[in-house]
């Protein structure tokens, strides 16, 4: 029988996990495109000192290749690569991957009924499935800051960091404190002469558990039983809290991040460090040692607004100027784009960046009207929870389309946009009852026109079944 050829963009988690699912299911006529010189996507850009996940590790494995030997409760960058590289090479997905390959557009064929994927070096490919891996976190955002262009130092971003440059002796500057910024800055702060963190809003941030015991993480290996509690265990912690709804977790959650927040010992430091919102109106997050970070004599936390940045140093709406050697910063992902980050064309030349315009939005977080035989992972609003686990059912769903295509002989599928709309309004309904995502805090969950395009409003479970449900109906379809 012959094959539909699948192409996917991106060999992170999500690209590794169709290319062993298509294998599973008896496809093989599928191609991974990876810009990046091998496997991991964020797991291989992000390599920033002290980069780790922050959903514990014990959840951070396909659940058909589950590792139970991770060093950490919170492992480390190098280890998930580790992992995703291993599991790559044991599928056997080695030769169906393309390498330092850049895709700069697709666009759909309505005579042909496929997509053409065009390449940086010119070249294109032919595919009749398209699949998008790119997730949210694939391209930095660097604020517009005037006079940046002029600085004679270093300028890096934590998602493409420099490893060649030693920090010893330098004066650094840090903006941002999100997710990545919590993770680097005290690992900076270690070896710079001094560091400025320029702070635009604080965070609600606990220490985490302690480590597992040599005893315990022997006894994960040892026992099967023992893993699979400790998975369940910390799958049900994490489902119970993805609403952000519960009185007594919220309140528990608040009182836990402020006990973390008395480790600071200047109390003028942590008053600028304490939080004016609710919790979890931003991505709570964990760490053991960004309080004590700025007990260092060589760290201050700066929270006045910059005016301008100049040859040697960073200058103040107040007129302050603070010299600066190196600027890092960690100041996230236009995690809003998607696809869109790249230039899109559906059926009669519909563009998906103007579909967008007034924010990202698809049937399930998969598919997009207009937009046949085009499936994405991690896609708009999927965001919730352990989102390796959630990419296995998007990828599910994706398989179950593709075989019902093969054995009915379909050439093409497409949402209905009736359908993608009824979606869309229940999931804005749900979205607007979670109050604490909607308490006015400007985060990366929301689109320029207030949208928000990133958060599932529920549990993995809840997600699953969605995706689980047959809806053959949703689909225009062409034979």
């Amino acid at each position: 029988m012959s094959q539909k050829k699948v192409v996917i963009i991106g060999a992170g988690p999500g690209g590794i996990c169709t290319g062993i699912k298509l294998k599973e299911a008896g496809y093989s006529d599928f191609v991974i495109l990876e810009q990046a010189d091998g496997v991991g996507g964020t797991w291989r850009l992000n390599s920033y000192p002290g980069c780790r996940c922050d959903v514990p590790s014990v959840l951070y494995s396909f659940s058909f290749a589950p590792k139970r030997d991770w060093s950490s409760r919170y492992a480390e960058q190098p280890e998930i690569l580790t992992y995703l590289e291993d599991l790559a090479e044991r599928s056997g997905l080695a030769r169906h991957m393309r390498f330092n390959t850049r895709v700069t557009g697709a666009t759909w064929q309505d005579r042909e009924n496929s997509w053409v994927v065009s390449l940086e070096d010119g070249s294109s490919i032919s595919a009749d499935l398209l699949v998008s891996a790119l997730g949210l976190f694939n391209e930095p955002m660097i604020p517009n800051l005037p006079g940046l262009e002029s600085f004679a130092g270093e300028v890096m971003h934590s998602a493409r960091w420099n490893h060649g440059l030693d920090l010893t002796g330098k004066r650094v500057a840090v903006i941002g404190t999100g997710a990545s910024a919590l993770q680097f800055v005290p690992q900076v702060a270690q070896i710079a002469d001094h560091l400025d963190v320029y702070q635009r809003s604080p965070n609600y941030v606990r220490v985490p558990e302690p480590e597992y015991t040599p005893e315990e993480r022997q006894r994960m290996l040892d026992d099967p039983q023992f893993y699979q509690h400790e998975r369940q265990m910390v799958f049900d912690w994490l489902e119970n809290i993805c609403e952000m709804k519960d009185p007594k977790f919220l309140a528990d959650s608040t009182q836990q991040c402020l006990a973390s927040l008395e480790l600071v010992e200047d109390p003028d430091v942590r008053d600028k460090l304490r939080p004016d919102f609710p919790y979890g109106a931003k991505r709570p997050l964990t760490s053991r040692d960004w309080f004590p970070t700025f007990n260092r004599p060589n760290v201050d936390l700066i929270t006045d607004s910059i005016r301008r940045v100049g040859k040697t140093e960073i200058e103040l709406e107040d007129g302050t100027r603070r010299p600066a050697d190196v600027i890092i910063f960690g100041t996230g992902f236009k995690t809003t784009k998607f696809l869109s980050a790249i230039s899109v064309r559906g059926r009669d030349g519909l563009r998906l960046e103007e579909e967008w315009a007034g924010g990202a939005r698809a049937y399930r977080g998969v598919t997009v009207a207009g937009f046949p035989n085009l499936f994405m992972l991690y896609g708009p609003n999927t965001n919730n929870g352990a989102i390796i686990l959630n990419i296995e059912q998007q990828v599910d769903y994706m398989i179950r389309h593709l075989q019902r295509m093969e054995e009915q002989k379909i050439k093409w599928i497409d949402v209905r946009k009736s359908e993608m709309d009824r979606f869309n309004q229940r999931l804005q309904e749900d979205l607007a009852s979670i109050k604490v995502w909607n308490s006015g805090v400007n985060y990366y969950y929301f689109s320029e026109s207030g949208l928000n395009v990133t958060q599932w409003p529920h549990g993995m479970t809840y997600l699953a079944e969605e995706l689980s449900r047959p809806d053959w109906d949703a689909y225009e379809q062409a034979r």
